[in-house]
């Protein structure tokens, strides 16, 4: 049996579901690794028929950001997905480790935000800018460690780099994410700085299967970087990893 080169959570007629390494794209042109190349590759080599197949890609992962990622193998799933993603009936969460002590224990961080022209960035904004766009996050600190906070977010909102902008406009970098000022790094330091991840995980994804209705929730396991902060941590509970 073939088997992927991926970590596949769930799958299930049209609806797959995996857990995106950090380091990896999600989409690439030609001739570059991403996880959608990954998944082509190993559906094709599956059913043994040569030619292109259909995979709808309804939401994104940062390049340095590893977790959850849903698919969809035909057109109707994946505009079925994708609306539930409009409708923010998509429950995401996350995992992250920040710099810093964060403070209160619970807490909404809102913002309004803007992607910069031309960079692969984001800013925080005035709410009169006209490209500002609303950003809602809720966290809870799930453990402590040495000058780090062992953070679970659930987006109330998705705009790009929500998170890794909204925790380092408040003086919580990410570890790793030296774009949004991290002094701390994260994992294994490649030479190719594209390669190196940050500690931003999609740990949970919770939806409707576009086609039977039914409620799918999944987990995705973290990285041996992860266990070693978490495995540190004065924690709040048990971090089930």
């Amino acid at each position: 049996m073939i088997q992927p080169d991926f970590e596949i959570l769930y799958e299930e007629g049209p609806c797959l579901i995996v857990n995106k390494p950090s380091g990896l794209l999600t989409q690439a042109p030609p001739g570059i690794d991403s996880i959608e190349l990954r998944i082509r590759r190993f559906l094709i080599e599956r059913v043994q028929k040569p030619g292109k197949c259909y995979l709808g890609i309804p939401h994104r992962l940062d390049r340095p950001a590893s977790g959850a990622m849903v698919f969809a193998k035909h057109v109707r799933a994946a505009q079925r997905i994708s609306k539930q993603f409009e409708y923010r009936l998509v429950r995401k969460i996350y995992w992250a480790l920040v710099e810093g002590d964060v403070q209160p224990e619970t807490g909404t961080w809102e913002d309004y935000m803007m992607k910069v022209q031309g960079e692969a960035r984001a800013k925080i904004v005035q709410p009169i800018n006209p490209r500002a766009r609303e950003a809602v996050l809720h966290y809870q600190v799930l453990g402590r460690g040495e000058n780090v906070t062992w953070l679970q977010i659930e987006l109330e909102t998705g705009r790009t780099h929500q998170i890794r902008l909204q925790s380092a406009s408040r003086g919580y970098p990410l570890l790793g994410d030296v774009q949004y000022g991290a002094m701390m790094p994260f994992g294994e330091q490649f030479e190719d700085e594209r390669l190196r991840a940050i500690a931003l995980h999609a740990r949970s994804l919770s939806l409707e299967h576009p086609m039977t209705k039914e409620p799918v929730r999944v987990e995705a396991g973290v990285s041996e970087a992860w266990r070693e902060y978490l495995n540190r941590m004065d924690a709040a509970g048990e971090s089930g990893v």
